[in-house]
């Protein structure tokens, strides 16, 4: 059993948690937080790039990123299934690293991997905590699951905004490791092309435009079913003028 960690991003395709979720994963390693990356698939069926080369990126991002463990699930590209088969698996890699809190995708997505990835997360999570569930390792469950907003047109107002203004940086040097991916690229995913800027510009953009709204230079948006707690009002941080 490895150690736990406090941060595990799990997201559909090598280079999801880079453009999603990237910042916020390198401001948990600097504050000393043991952060992992799941990729569920290797990627194999994009458009541009081979799953060989994908794993050497996503290699080279992590270690830019200070990301302790990265796993692949080998799930198929393309066709992920919330299968109760997929769930068993997803369920053991769960026990076996032992999150406190999970990242993924928001509940929709034009991929098919994207939203099916986010109810599957989701699913495992809660089955990993049953002591009689037929998977690897001892049961464990997470205390949170998060859903990444950044570049939902359809997602509702973010539960919380991390500031990423000393992150932002590496962030883009870790996408910029997909050049299989990324290379003249002007869109991906939900991040839709902006005229003539270049994809980490536009990434740039929209971080800019979440930081704005916690008062900083960049920041990630994130979503979560429950309410959240605050500590005292008297510690409550975003000048309201």
């Amino acid at each position: 059993m490895t150690d736990s960690l406090d941060l595990l991003a799990i997201f559909a395709h090598p280079d999801d948690a880079e453009l999603l979720v990237g910042g916020s994963l390198i401001r948990s390693v600097d504050r000393g937080e043991r952060v992992g990356i799941l990729d569920l698939t290797r990627g194999e069926r994009g458009t541009r790039g081979s799953a060989e080369i994908r794993d050497e990126e996503a290699r080279e991002a992590s270690e830019i990123m200070g990301i302790a463990v990265r796993h692949n699930a080998g799930f198929p590209d393309a066709g992920l299934e919330s299968t109760n088969e997929n769930r068993v698996v997803l369920a053991g890699l769960i026990r076996e690293l032992r999150p406190r809190v999970i990242v993924t995708h928001w509940r929709e997505g034009r991929h098919p991997d994207h939203h099916v990835a986010a109810q599957l997360v989701r699913d495992a999570s809660y089955l990993a905590g049953l002591k009689n569930l037929d998977a690897p390792g001892e049961a464990f469950r997470p205390m949170k699951v998060v859903h990444a907003t950044a570049y939902r047109e359809d997602a509702p107002d973010p539960s919380f905004i991390v500031d990423i203004s000393e992150q932002i940086d590496r962030k883009i040097e870790a996408i910029a490791c997909y050049t299989s991916q990324f290379r003249g690229a002007r869109g991906s995913g939900e991040l839709y092309p902006g005229g003539e800027r270049p994809l980490t510009v536009q990434v740039r953009m929209h971080a800019a435009y979440w930081g704005s709204r916690i008062r900083t230079a960049y920041a990630e948006p994130f979503w979560t079913r429950e309410a959240l707690e605050v500590d005292t009002l008297g510690e409550l941080g975003v000048s309201t003028f």
